[in-house]
């Protein structure tokens, strides 16, 4: 006999709060272990592909991690050296940006321009403060990365963490299933398979979007010449997660900068702007509706939401945990209506929808 239904939410209700308390007290214990989970979830259709091909999974795990192995050399020896120093350079210009933008104004508006005025002295605040703040923060984040005890743990840790839990994920998701309660299992599995299927389709498909967009916009901008293209394509790739966010505020970075490198050359700046422009249409009519689909389920209000309240809460590693327990929220809140509409509280005595 099945226990009554509130038995079951004070268990399930004790779990979330175990799981929210945990995830508070060791968020960064659990910083490695999250991202390294993580990585093998995006990386297991990748396996069971191999395995169809006839690799066995111990093959398919090792051929993977070392493909993985050589892409992030390649990015530690090519990209992110020259990600760091185009970022620095970027936080030491803003302050020159806005001068020759200062310039440009007064020219074309001197009343509005004038050293007392309001627009005067915010274009100089909001300089200063970018360049001191942001460098500030850059070299916070460097150093926080450059530790020795954050360069074991992301360099070594996460790469073991996602070989072992690429290896057995699939005997892990069986011994899951065989310890759900037997009266339930059934709904439990289908819930399951949703929320997998939201994941699947958004943190997979959305991840490689990301990655191609980054690549698209960062060698695309580099090519036409634009001083910080690499930094304007890993902001617009990364950002390019939460929906909209990384096409506006990557276009604005990339057309504004432009704007004070190119003034004057239409046709550089043409290009940045074709650039944007055709990157949002591959995005919009091949890309997205390809690889993450059009029934996802995850608002872009509710993503920006969730991500904002993890991120208070738990830091970094709420953030990474937001899209998931935001994407099984939805579906179990889906589930909960769908139920509750075929139930009598929703219908009353009279059946069907009058």
């Amino acid at each position: 006999m099945a226990l009554p239904v509130q038995e079951q939410v004070k268990y399930w209700g004790v779990a979330a709060a175990v799981f929210a308390l945990v995830l508070w007290v060791l968020g960064d214990v659990m910083l490695p272990f999250v991202l390294g989970g993580a990585v093998a979830y995006f990386l297991d259709p990748v396996a069971d592909r191999l395995e169809r091909m006839g690799c066995s999974r111990a093959v398919a795990t090792a051929i993977i991690t070392i493909f993985a192995i050589l892409i992030f050399v390649l990015l530690v020896l090519l990209v992110l050296p020259s990600l760091i120093q185009q970022s620095i350079s970027l936080f030491n210009t803003v302050p020159d940006l806005f001068n020759d933008l200062r310039s440009f104004l007064t020219g074309k508006f001197p009343d509005l321009m004038d050293e007392n005025s309001t627009l005067y002295q915010s274009l100089i605040q909001v300089g200063e403060t970018i360049k001191s703040k942001g460098g500030e923060l850059l070299n916070t984040l460097l150093s926080s990365a450059m530790s020795i005890i954050n360069v074991v743990m992301l360099l070594v840790i996460v790469p073991v963490v996602a070989f072992y839990l690429l290896y057995d994920w699939d005997n892990m998701v069986a011994k899951v299933d065989g310890l759900l309660p037997r009266d339930h299992a059934p709904v439990v599995r289908r819930v399951a398979g949703e929320i997998d299927k939201t994941l699947a389709s958004f943190i997979r498909g959305m991840g490689t979007v990301c990655l191609i967009l980054g690549s698209y916009y960062a060698v695309a901008l580099m090519l036409v010449g634009l001083q910080f293209g690499l930094v304007v394509g890993f902001v617009a790739g990364v950002l390019t997660f939460i929906p909209y966010v990384g096409a506006f505020v990557g276009g604005v970075l990339a057309i504004g900068l432009a704007l004070f490198q190119f003034w004057g050359d239409w046709l550089s700046i043409g290009l940045v702007v074709g650039i944007f422009v055709l990157g949002q249409v591959a995005e919009g009519n091949i890309l997205t509706p390809k690889l993450v689909g059009s029934s996802v389920g995850l608002h872009p209000v509710w993503l920006i939401f969730a991500l904002s309240v993890f991120g208070t809460l738990f830091g970094f590693v709420g953030m990474l945990v937001a899209v998931p327990v935001a994407a099984a929220l939805g579906v179990i809140t889906r589930f909960g209506i769908e139920n509750y509409k075929d139930g009598r509280l929703y219908r009353g005595h009279s059946g069907p929808d009058k």
